[in-house]
Order: structure tokens, then C-alpha cells, then sequence
């Protein structure tokens, strides 16, 4: 079975009125007592497996989830036990067996034992929404996760899809989270439990994953994969941006990486599609932008701040930034959640095209190719707008090539890669120092200190063009795959 399903976390404000709109004549109210259990050396949990025993009420029901599309599909294997009165059944990975998520337990169980890791308290009410072409279980869970003495409130609300199409539960689902404030947030309680029992809140920043469209593949079927992909990203970092309060800079760093692929995939994609909104790009541009200033001074502070101080400017602090909106809020707000409900939407749509998506690839690849290879031959004559055009350019190249790089020779799309990451990679260098510039520029009034990091970044400017003109001019002769 494939459980279809989105998970919401409730602001504090707004618990109470949802509360009440679950609460209708029809609506039920359970307790929810659950272990899950993996292995010592959590064999499950490195599978992306999840095993749990739970009782409902007074029933008793063994569930296993496994591996999904990292959005909001799963495989899903139910089974209602028969308990006696007053014992605390165990997991048994038996009653699983012939089941596509019980072959993926047994490849990862091998011979290793259960045990109990952590576990979940929680009260649900439940009720059935009927839309417009689906059936919906809506569920709100308050409570805690509990793994050893170490306690995690929990307060979400899910939508299962019980019959319909994802794109119709996602449309329900819309309407709830303008009335109610809800975030996206597609960790998993099994994700979290496992956090838990490790003493952490916060997951590994989640980087793109490897991505194979194949060649014969339409363009509309091959931006749908790739939108979901990308989202996969997007949206692994943004649960933990969102949501916790102490986040590395590399969640917030794979967050923006993501929202370019996405936003590279709806640019040179989009004519596949008649579905695709121009207004979702104009979107996600806003949130980036949002987004930015913390993470360009993060990247500032990592690399040219240190080699500042090593230069002389002891005790130098990078100025503040403006004050704008925090990610978290930025991310939380419901158009930003309405928004991602409407790109997973398009991503499990089943309409194709009749362009062969290599063809689409050919000719957008070539196109944006030609004007990089424009820019990259008179860079030292461009204005710092144009190069900063440039570099967002080569990003987009870079991003697209590796969305093809399958329908194309792979050893051609290695070397062209070659000559292209080392330009990436100038470009970034030259855009770190002009930010550098733009935040110390207003401190000069009042610091001594800012004016010797000018002086010191007009030099960096001086060399970081040059290196930039050395690494972009193979690219006037490099063989495209294409």
C-alpha cells in the first residue's frame, strides 16, 4: 500500500480554533500509544524504514513505513493484532513478509534484533473531509515524542489521501492552511524519534539527490521529476529552517541551492508545461531574496573574514544587516506553504508532452550556453550588474546540465563540467568580495577598521576579476555535449 500523505506544524495562536473545527458531530477523538523499533546500530532508520506498534483506543495495530519520493508518498504495511489484556506486544517483522516495505525490511533487518527506541503520546481527533475529487482523513495530533527521559511536543495536523488524486488533497489541504497558519513539514515523527533518541534536534542538511531522466522521456514528464526533485531538497532543509530555532548555515545554504535547481527546472522547463504558473517563479525569487542576506554573511564570515584579520584588521566584525524578515518567518507564512503545496501538486501531475525532453534540453542548453559564452569573452569590459549576471547564468547552465546529463554521452557531459565548475566557482569568489564591499562601504563613517577592509577588498576585486578572465576563457572553446 502507498500512503499519501502531508504533515503541518500548528502555530500556538491558532491551536485552539482548529481544535474546534475538528471537533464536528461526525469528528472522533482517540488516544495514541506508540513504540518504534529498530536495531542497535538503527539498521531501520538508515533504510529510511520505520516499524512501530501502536494502540489505538483499544486496539492494537503494526505499522511499517518505508522509503517514499521524500515529499509525501510512502509505502505503507498495516496489520491489526490481537492482544490479551494488560501485555505490551513487541514488533514482529514477520507479519510483513511479501510485502514490497517487508522484502525492504528483511534486506535490512538480516539477522540483528528489535528493540524499542522511542515512542509517541499522543491525542488525535479525527474527522473525513469530502472535496471536490478525493476523500480526506484529517488528523490532529497533540502530545510528545519520548525517547529514554528526553521529551518533544508535538502539535500537527495531517491529511491522508483516502481516495483521489494527490493534486485534490493538496487543494484541500491549501484551504486549511490559509485559514489556520499551517506550515509545511515533511519530517516524519520516526524522523524526529530518531533525532530524539540520538539527543539532537536537527537532521544533516539535506543535498540534491542524484537524478536520472531518461532519454526517451517527454519534456512535461521530465519537469515534473525534476520539480520534485528539487523540491525534495527545498523542502528537507526548509522543515528544520522553519521550525527549529538553532540551524546550521549549510541548511540554509542547501535551501537556496535547491530554490535555484527549482527555479533553473520552471525557467528553461517551463514551455513543456501549459500548468506552469509564471507567478511561481516570480515566488520563489522573493523568498530567495528573503533569504539572502543571512546567507551571503554567513559565506562572508566563513572566508573572507578570517583572511581580513589574517591581513591586519584585528577585532574586525562584519556590520549588521538590515533588519528584514527571519527565514523562519518567512518560510512559515501560509503563501509560502500554499505555494510549495501547488509545485508538489504540478510534480505528481500525469499529463504529458508530445517534445521529447533531450530535444527541449538540446535547445535550451544551447541558448543559454551562447550567452554565457558572450559574456564570458568580454568580462573584464562588463559592470559588476552584467557579471552578476553572468554568474547567475553559468549557475542556471551548470544546474540544467545535469538535469540532461543523462539523456547525453556522459564522458563529453564530465568535461564540459570540467571547464564549467572552475568559472562557477571564480564567479562566487568575485561576488563574495563585492558583497564584502557593499556591507563595509557604510562603516567607513564610523570605523577605522571598515576602511582598511575597503583597501584591502579593492585589491581582492583587482585580483578575483583577473582570475575570472583566466578560467572563463576556456570556455569559448569547450565542446558541448549537446
Amino acid at each position: 500500500m502507498t500512503e499519501i500523505e502531508l504533515k503541518f506544524q500548528v502555530p500556538a495562536g491558532r491551536r485552539q480554533a482548529l481544535a474546534r473545527a475538528m471537533a464536528t458531530t461526525t469528528g472522533t477523538r482517540v488516544a495514541l500509544r506508540a513504540r518504534y523499533f529498530d536495531t542497535a546500530d538503527r539498521r531501520l532508520s538508515q533504510a529510511a524504514l520505520a516499524l512501530r506498534v501502536r494502540k489505538e483506543g483499544r486496539r492494537w495495530v503494526q505499522t511499517l513505513k518505508g522509503a517514499g519520493d521524500g515529499l509525501w508518498q510512502r509505502l505503507e504495511h498495516e496489520v491489526v493484532l490481537r492482544v490479551p489484556a494488560g501485555v505490551q506486544p513487541v514488533a514482529d517483522p514477520a507479519l510483513h513478509d511479501g510485502t514490497p516495505a517487508g522484502d525492504a525490511l528483511r534486506q535490512a533487518l538480516g539477522d540483528a534484533r528489535l528493540e524499542p527506541i522511542y515512542g509517541t503520546q499522543v491525542t488525535r481527533q479525527k474527522r473525513l473531509l469530502r472535496a471536490a475529487g478525493c476523500l480526506v482523513e484529517v488528523a490532529f495530533d497533540q502530545g510528545a515524542l519520548w525517547a529514554g527521559d528526553r521529551r518533544w511536543p508535538l502539535c500537527e495536523l495531517e491529511f491522508e489521501l483516502s481516495s483521489g488524486q494527490p493534486a485534490a488533497l493538496a487543494a484541500v489541504a491549501s484551504r486549511w492552511v490559509q485559514r489556520f497558519g499551517l506550515s509545511l513539514d515533511i519530517r516524519t515523527k520516526a524522523e524526529r524519534g530518531e533525532r530524539l533518541a540520538r539527543g539532537e534536534r536537527l537532521g544533516a542538511p539535506v543535498k540534491a539527490r542524484a537524478l536520472t531522466v531518461a532519454d526517451d522521456v517527454d519534456g512535461q514528464t521530465a519537469l515534473r521529476q525534476i520539480v520534485g526533485n528539487c523540491l525534495a531538497q527545498v523542502l528537507g532543509n526548509a522543515s528544520d529552517v522553519a521550525h527549529e530555532q538553532d540551524t546550521l548555515p549549510e541548511h540554509l545554504h542547501q535551501l537556496r541551492v535547491g530554490l535555484r535547481r527549482l527555479r533553473t527546472a520552471l525557467r528553461e522547463l517551463g514551455p513543456a508545461s501549459a500548468e506552469v504558473r509564471p507567478e511561481w517563479d516570480a515566488a520563489l525569487g522573493q523568498l530567495f531574496a528573503r533569504l539572502g542576506s543571512a546567507r551571503d554573511r554567513d559565506a562572508l564570515a566563513q572566508t573572507l573574514l578570517p583572511a581580513l584579520r589574517k591581513a591586519g584588521a584585528t577585532g574586525l566584525e562584519l556590520p549588521q544587516i538590515e533588519p528584514e524578515p527571519a527565514a523562519q518567518l518567512a518560510l512559515c507564512e501560509a503563501d509560502t506553504t500554499r505555494l510549495w503545496l501547488q509545485l508538489m501538486a504540478f510534480a505528481a501531475g500525469t499529463q504529458a508532452s508530445a517534445e521529447p525532453f533531450a530535444a527541449l534540453a538540446r535547445q535550451r542548453l544551447a541558448r543559454l550556453f551562447k550567452q554565457v559564452r558572450r559574456g564570458a569573452a568580454r568580462f573584464d569590459t562588463l559592470d559588476d550588474v552584467a557579471r552578476h549576471r553572468l554568474r547567475k547564468r553559468v549557475k542556471r547552465l551548470r544546474y540544467l546540465s545535469e538535469f540532461a546529463a543523462a539523456c547525453f554521452p556522459t564522458r563529453r557531459v564530465r568535461d564540459f563540467m570540467k571547464t564549467l565548475s572552475p568559472a562557477q566557482d571564480a564567479l562566487g569568489e568575485f561576488n563574495d568580495v563585492c558583497v564584502a564591499r557593499d556591507l563595509f562601504r557604510p562603516a567607513t563613517l564610523t570605523d577605522p577598521m571598515a576602511m582598511f577592509a575597503l583597501g584591502w577588498l579593492a585589491r581582492e576585486r583587482d585580483d578575483a576579476i583577473a582570475r575570472c578572465v583566466r578560467v572563463l576563457a576556456p570556455l569559448s572553446k569547450a565542446r558541448t555535449f549537446w
